[in-house]
């Protein structure tokens, strides 16, 4: 017996599960490679996007400036970025990878990547599509409203 559509309760609570397993499965992925979802975010982040000031990180990776600091003093302190003040603005530090932070990453992203392919390979290329596009339209309503609060 299936169960006819139970409304937006439902789907948030479905969508929950479905986000904490994913977020289990990929974190585990992401430990293999000795960081923490932080440190890999802020790593992914910085692969992807290039050198980039702090506070510009913090809201990419929802870290709050107090947190983002700490992450980038523990990712300089493993020798995988480095911190330099901006030749435009003296308090503001941009921050990059290091070679070692590059190589540490590339390969973390490679199986990082290779898990989530794995996780989304029962959806077809329009199913994905479809998916993305939904949560984007929810992720953006709910943005909305929260500016309203």
């Amino acid at each position: 017996m299936t169960r006819g559509f139970q409304g937006t309760n439902h789907v948030w609570l479905v969508m929950m599960k479905a986000m904490r397993a994913l977020t289990r499965y990929a974190a585990t992925g992401v430990e293999e490679t000795g960081l923490g979802l932080s440190d890999f975010g802020v790593l992914e982040i910085l692969l992807h996007k290039g050198p980039l000031p702090v506070n510009t990180i913090g809201p990419i990776v929802d870290l709050t400036p107090g947190s983002i600091s700490i992450a980038v003093d523990r990712l300089f302190a493993k020798g995988l970025v480095s911190r330099v003040e901006s030749p435009e603005d003296r308090r503001v530090r941009i921050v990059a990878l290091t070679p070692r932070g590059k190589a540490l990453i590339d390969s973390a992203f490679r199986k990082h990547s290779g898990r989530m392919k794995r996780v989304f390979s029962e959806l077809s290329p329009e199913e994905l599509r479809g998916l993305e596009t939904t949560l984007k339209k929810v992720g953006k309503r709910a943005a909305t409203l929260m500016e309203e609060i």
